[in-house]
């Protein structure tokens, strides 16, 4: 399946709370979207609170159709509680590489 659009998401948790956002993420429905050929959750390797999200999607509007389902805005409603500060979010456009966990 082809990527033609990518997103990435750098958050930080609350103090302490890496743990539960990582968790919390991992359980997302982007995982089961067949949209979504990507999804990858990192953590800085200098403070577990700063997690990161990439995203690979097969088209961008297949991305912002997912994120405009009720489920969607009802996962970003319950994330916000877990952040702290303003997330960065960039979207980005796949030239190659490779994904094997």
């Amino acid at each position: 399946m082809t990527v033609s659009y990518g997103f990435h998401a750098t958050m930080t948790a609350r103090p302490g709370k890496g743990d539960e956002l990582v968790d919390f993420l991992l359980a997302s429905p982007s995982l089961t979207n067949d949209d979504c050929v990507v999804f990858l959750v990192g953590r800085s390797a200098a403070d577990a609170d700063v997690v990161h999200v990439t995203e690979g999607w097969t088209t961008e509007e297949a991305h912002h159709r997912f994120f405009a389902t009720d489920a969607a805005q009802a996962l970003v409603a319950q994330l916000q509680p877990l952040l702290d500060g303003e997330s960065t979010y960039l979207d980005e456009v796949p030239v190659g590489g490779k994904a094997a966990i």
